[in-house]
């Protein structure tokens, strides 16, 4: 019988941590659009709540660390732009308010 770890695809309790790092990112990632989704559904119109921009960097920022991690260039390369557009987006929506 299997043990859990090797279940999921860990060899170590520190890969099944990591896999729970990169897990909670994409966690993050599916919860943006949720809250985008739910804003827009209020407002009856399409919205990008500054929640949208929140859960993006950290999603991305936690996904781009297990991708370091990992050794993943795709993953890497994936993230990297995208952290630095949602950066931006929130540095302009905190302008934007003074």
């Amino acid at each position: 019988m299997y043990n859990l770890l090797e279940m999921i695809g860990a060899d170590t309790p520190l890969d099944a941590m990591w896999l729970t790092v990169g897990l909670m990112g994409q966690l993050m990632f599916t919860a943006r659009f949720v809250v985008q989704w739910w804003a827009s559904e209020k407002a009856g119109r399409s919205v990008v709540p500054v929640a949208f921009w929140y859960f993006s960097i950290l999603g991305s920022l936690i996904v781009l660390a297990y991708g370091i991690h990992k050794l993943e260039p795709v993953i890497i390369i994936g993230q990297l732009p995208g952290t630095v557009i949602y950066a931006r987006n929130l540095w302009l929506l905190r302008k934007e308010r003074g």
